[in-house]
């Protein structure tokens, strides 16, 4: 079998939540070996969003958020705050390439754990720093989660209908895009490595993250010395453009049509081939001028028809149209059944479940998700022994001291 591409290295993740981890789970997805490290007193949150029933009292292992951000992952517990939980973290830098955060600005110097402490016991170690608001600036002490730098970003903003308010997305995208481009920056920093021997310091600020991917919204402003527009489904120019209601609960199906070609299929598809000359529709213009009464017109036809049929019909004569999925249409689709997307993945406490596999497709060396989510502690021996040489003696002392732990302990505080 290949290598894995990042076989070899090995990524300290002190990180928690959804942006630092969602990173780490991209370089352990392509062959990192990622040692998860979380406070006996203060674990990651998100094992706290388990949604199990309250009578549950392990519970933090079996929390979809954390089990979907942290496979391909080892877990341990310690006390980084302690003098002797900080040496032993230092130890485990000394032993990684890359070291990968995402506390607020002010943390890792609070902890002791500057770049150039990290340098100190490995010359070449790679510091990854997410924090919300970057490192320097007047509002470098702030936090934010990625809900906040939504808000921040402009996306909010823009989310919503005309005559409505902001509407955040309800997917947090600040979190995964901050963690994707800090997963591009570590490789980015690895190859730097590997030509120049040298580490660095590198700041991958949440926000500024999140901007990139929300450039034309500006481009939008600095052409028309005005905030861009809240459309709701609809297009500034393209007609008709929305989600439609199909048959079936909830059902809806998405219709983009850009030309006048485009709009002559789509009257044809939906049996009305005379609206093409209608002067309501006679142009792009019109269209986007007359919507309320094109999208009633388009309604009474999809509202007839399952959403998959309804897109079918549609791309069969060239209009653009996709169906909405819903996630279990997702989880079954056969397209990605096909392709074997999904894998399932069994974790010993949180039983079996399908999981999205990784999206890049290496054709010499395939990608899957080879350990689930670590149990709270599990690599305990693994990190401690194995990788850092402690005797059983030195370990057990270490758990009675709380330094180190197999379960967290009660009243974390985050």
């Amino acid at each position: 079998m290949e290598r894995l591409p990042l076989l070899g290295i090995r990524v300290l993740d002190v990180s928690k939540v959804w942006a630092g981890p969602y990173c780490t789970r991209l370089l352990g997805d392509l062959g990192a070996e990622v040692i998860k490290v979380e406070g006996p007193g203060a674990w990651d949150m998100i094992r706290s969003l388990s949604l199990q029933p309250h009578t549950d009292t392990r519970a933090y292992n079996k929390s979809a958020y954390f089990n979907h951000y942290n496979r391909n992952k080892y877990g341990c517990a310690l006390d980084i705050s302690s003098a002797r939980g900080h040496e032993l973290l230092l130890r485990l830098v000394a032993k990684s390439h890359v070291v990968i955060e995402n506390y607020r600005s002010d943390v890792m110097e609070r902890l002791g754990l500057t770049y150039d402490a990290l340098r100190a016991v490995r010359e070449d170690v790679i510091l990854v720093s997410m924090p919300s608001h970057g490192l320097s600036g007047p509002d470098a002490d702030h936090i934010a989660y990625g809900t906040h730098i939504e808000q921040l970003g402009g996306l909010v903003a823009q989310n919503g209908y005309p005559d409505g308010p902001p509407q955040r997305s309800g997917i947090s995208y600040g979190d995964p895009l901050a963690g994707a481009t800090a997963a591009a920056a570590s490789i980015a920093a690895l190859l730097h490595r590997r030509w120049t021997g040298r580490g660095q310091h590198v700041e991958v600020a949440q926000w500024e993250a999140f901007l990139s991917y929300t450039g034309d919204f500006f481009v939008e402003h600095s052409l028309t010395g005005s905030p861009p527009p809240r459309r709701g489904n609809r297009h500034a120019s393209m007609a008709p453009h929305g989600v439609y209601r199909c048959a079936g609960d909830d059902s809806w199906v998405t219709i983009a049509v850009e030309n006048d070609a485009q709009f002559a299929a789509l009257c044809d598809v939906i049996g009305q081939p005379a609206l093409a000359d209608d002067p309501r529709f006679a142009d792009v213009v019109s269209r986007h001028r007359n919507q309320d009464d094109l999208d009633a017109i388009v309604s009474s036809w999809t509202q007839g028809r399952a959403h998959r049929d309804a897109a079918a019909a549609l791309q069969a004569a060239g209009v653009p149209a996709m169906p909405v999925l819903t996630i279990p249409e997702v989880v079954d689709d056969p397209h990605l059944a096909a392709r074997m997307f999904f894998e399932e993945v069994t974790h010993r406490e949180a039983g079996t479940w399908r999981m999205d596999g990784p999206a890049w497709r290496f054709e010499y060396t395939p990608l899957h998700a080879r350990l689930p989510a670590p149990c709270f502690g599990e690599h305990t021996d693994y990190v401690f022994r194995d990788l850092l040489g402690l005797t059983a003696g030195e370990l057990a002392a270490l758990e009675r001291d709380g330094i180190v732990a197999r379960e967290p302990v009660a009243g974390q505080d985050e």
